[in-house]
């Protein structure tokens, strides 16, 4: 069985393909802006159902496929840190997250025929101090301009993440270990015809 990722983001494609799974990218377009005090974890969990919803409309085989939609937010003192619009906001972010700790939500979304799935993930960070010519570093070299929250833990990012608690991947993007856990409640073992492999 192949899944149908409902995102754009190279990121959860390469963490589905380092787990072994088949899928197909369909990326869909939804309004991402949060609404009037919508809380971070109802944020991601609307947008991925939202995501999955979408895509799961257009597939003519719907029922024979697992859909996941997924959206990740960096919160920092019950706010999100969306993507910086230009190096600026970089900067701005990477001075409120020196020296403190922040989570990363992920909210997932499975979908297979008339059921759905969802989950939200949190994964604590914490980060060094970062000083002004580290941060002036960093801005230049423009890793941080389309990441939620202006860092990828999986690049330069990394040597200013002192330790995190919880899903590693979750903060890449995708929380494998859950999307897994969530496969095999929606599709049983033995109920899989193609190659989705569940054990």
């Amino acid at each position: 069985m192949r899944l149908l990722l409902a995102s754009a983001s190279p990121r959860r494609a390469e963490l589905l393909a380092a787990a072994g799974f088949d899928f197909d990218v369909h990326p869909v377009d939804i309004d991402e802006r949060p609404r009037p005090d919508e809380a971070p974890d109802a944020y991601v969990r609307r947008l991925a159902h939202e995501k999955s919803a979408a895509a799961a409309g257009s597939s003519p085989d719907l029922n024979a496929r697992v859909v996941i939609g997924a959206d990740t937010a960096v919160v920092l003192d019950g706010k999100i840190l969306g993507k910086p619009r230009d190096a600026d906001e970089v900067r701005d972010m990477l001075e409120r997250l020196s020296g403190r700790r922040h989570d990363v939500l992920t909210g997932l979304s499975l979908r297979r025929g008339g059921r759905e799935l969802g989950h939200v993930e949190r994964t604590a960070v914490f980060f060094v101090r970062i000083g002004d010519a580290e941060i002036d570093w960093y801005v230049k070299s423009r890793e941080g301009m389309d990441k939620a929250g202006a860092y990828a833990i999986q690049g330069l990012g990394s040597r200013f993440v002192a330790r995190i608690e919880g899903s590693y991947s979750n903060v890449v993007g995708l929380p494998v270990s859950a999307v897994y856990a969530l496969l095999k409640t929606l599709v049983p073992v033995g109920d899989s015809p193609g190659p989705l492999v569940l054990f």
